[in-house]
């Protein structure tokens, strides 16, 4: 369990910045900017544990719905660890709900404000050679975040003799995304199935 953090409005304020500021970076969706929010989150900050972080992630991933609520699972456990745990009864759901509410504010306001007032403009420009330029450029972007987030995950387990199924799992499943026309839900269920057996 982590120390209680003492968190002054000045923290909290700088919670809701950082994921405002992430909110506009976030090229290909939220899950792209997980390394700086590990990084400020674990590394600089220690508001999370490694752990703390990485399950957001997995179980944000593994719910149905948008995968968007890693960040609310983000806020939340910082406001527990803020709270000192589950232990503290109405405090605790204060100060997880404040967390919540701060980074899925943050993450999602700018964001959304920029994306209805640049589509806005790109539909009615969207005949011109710099817009479509612009769409064409994004691709590689995305895919380098979405790589750079992948390659986070797994480093946080660093034990590659142990781990070594779930390495095959991942290339197999890359391999049958870009090969076939496989719907993602049954390679999901197949992910959940073999980890449930304990094969993975």
């Amino acid at each position: 369990m982590n120390p209680v953090l003492q968190l002054s409005v000045h923290d909290w304020l700088s919670l809701f910045s950082h994921f405002a500021s992430l909110s506009l970076l976030a090229v290909g969706g939220a899950i792209t900017t997980a390394p700086d929010m590990h990084r400020y989150l674990v590394d600089e900050t220690h508001w999370l544990s490694e752990s703390q972080f990485t399950s957001s992630i997995a179980l944000a991933q593994s719910a149905p719905g948008p995968n968007i609520l890693f960040v609310a699972l983000m806020g939340f456990n910082v406001g527990l660890n803020a709270a000192a745990g589950l232990g503290g009864g109405w405090f605790s759901a204060a100060l997880a709900s404040l967390g919540v509410l701060l980074a899925m504010l943050g993450i999602m306001l700018p964001s959304s404000i920029l994306t209805y007032t640049a589509t806005r403009w790109a539909h009615q420009h969207r005949d011109k050679l710099g817009i479509r330029a612009f769409k064409s450029g994004m691709a590689p972007i995305v895919i380098a975040l979405l790589l750079s987030t992948a390659w986070l995950l797994t480093i946080s387990h660093n034990q590659p003799a142990r781990d070594w199924p779930l390495y095959v799992l991942t290339a197999v499943t890359t391999l049958v995304v870009w090969r076939t026309r496989v719907h993602m839900l049954w390679l999901i269920g197949l992910g959940a199935l073999l980890g449930g057996l304990g094969w993975v």
